[in-house]
């Protein structure tokens, strides 16, 4: 049974995450949604043309032949506007249906009607975006775990090893609950190979699976984990605030992702931390929905566009 009739078009919503990509079709009259999630690995290459040809390809089989009128797309990935254009781009080359895309980030603010806001995502990687016009999208964060995504899984277990190491040059013992934590997730052999045990990991959502253990840590009385985990939430605040400082002009910060949804401690520290650095002028939300929800707004706006003017932004949602 196909999802809609000839008559009755669909706007199609895509979050494509670094670990899994959602595709949400709604009709635009309101009717029954269907979802389709795959691993992003299984199409994505990071290449604009051969990605675009595999995603709309799997998009046509989503419909099942069912028309679309517009196609709206949250992008991880896409860190700044010239990368997400590149990606429309090479999209618009092969279909002739209004379509926008947009970094991952946004979706959130835009799920929840918080057009031209802060998204701040906390999930393997950290990152803060806002696009306050068409023309300006703004973006802190998102640097990798190696030198950056502080607050976020990745970034979190790094911390935590570093104040395990600093716990250890001031003279400190196994017997801290963050230590032992660390040492028993990593299965680190000896204190020496503490540093070099984390970098054999490589890559973010390697180290981001360790991240419970900080948190179940602090939950067992850890001041070491409590202090990571609270500038954790001071360092997501901050991406916030910087771009409240290069003119966003936001009054709400969004934060989503698998590890701020999840874990009460770091979104009571984020929300804190951004009351005092924005004195009170950005409001936090926490985002526990599914970002393909403002990917299908974005849609819904595209499909509700005067004829040509298809690209409407998502800054243009309301």
């Amino acid at each position: 049974m196909t999802l809609a009739s000839a008559e009755m078009p669909l706007i199609v919503g895509i979050d494509i995450g670094g670990t899994k990509t959602h595709l949400r079709a709604e009709s635009v009259s309101d009717g029954p949604a269907r979802d389709l999630v795959v691993p992003s690995h299984e199409w994505r290459t990071r290449d604009w043309d051969r990605d675009a040809v595999r995603l709309l390809d799997m998009v046509a089989r989503f419909v099942e032949g069912a028309p679309v009128a517009a196609i709206g797309i949250g992008a991880h990935g896409c860190d700044d506007a010239a990368e997400c254009e590149a990606f429309r781009v090479a999209l618009a080359a092969r279909t002739a249906t209004p379509l926008s895309v947009v970094n991952d980030a946004e979706l959130m603010p835009l799920a929840l009607g918080l057009a031209e806001q802060i998204g701040v995502v906390a999930g393997t990687g950290s990152i803060a975006v806002c696009r306050p016009s068409p023309q300006q999208m703004l973006v802190a964060g998102g640097w990798g775990w190696i030198i950056g995504d502080e607050g976020s899984a990745s970034g979190l277990v790094r911390e935590a090893v570093r104040a395990v190491a600093r716990h250890f040059d001031a003279g400190g013992s196994r017997r801290e609950p963050l230590v032992e934590a660390i040492f028993e997730t990593l299965q680190v052999p000896s204190v020496p190979r503490l540093g070099s045990t984390l970098s054999e990991l490589r890559s973010a959502a390697t180290v981001g699976r360790h991240a419970t253990a900080v948190f179940q840590a602090a939950e067992a009385g850890s001041t070491l984990a409590a202090t990571v985990i609270r500038e954790g939430g001071r360092a997501l605040a901050q991406l916030a605030a910087l771009l409240e400082a290069r003119g966003a002009g936001a009054r709400h910060a969004v934060a989503g992702g698998s590890v701020i949804a999840a874990q009460p401690l770091l979104w009571q520290a984020f929300a804190a931390e951004l009351a005092e650095a924005s004195a009170g002028r950005i409001a936090a939300h926490l985002f526990t929905g599914s970002p393909v929800e403002g990917a299908c707004r974005l849609a819904a706006s595209l499909a509700q566009s005067p004829a040509g003017d298809g690209m409407r932004s998502a800054a243009a949602l309301s």
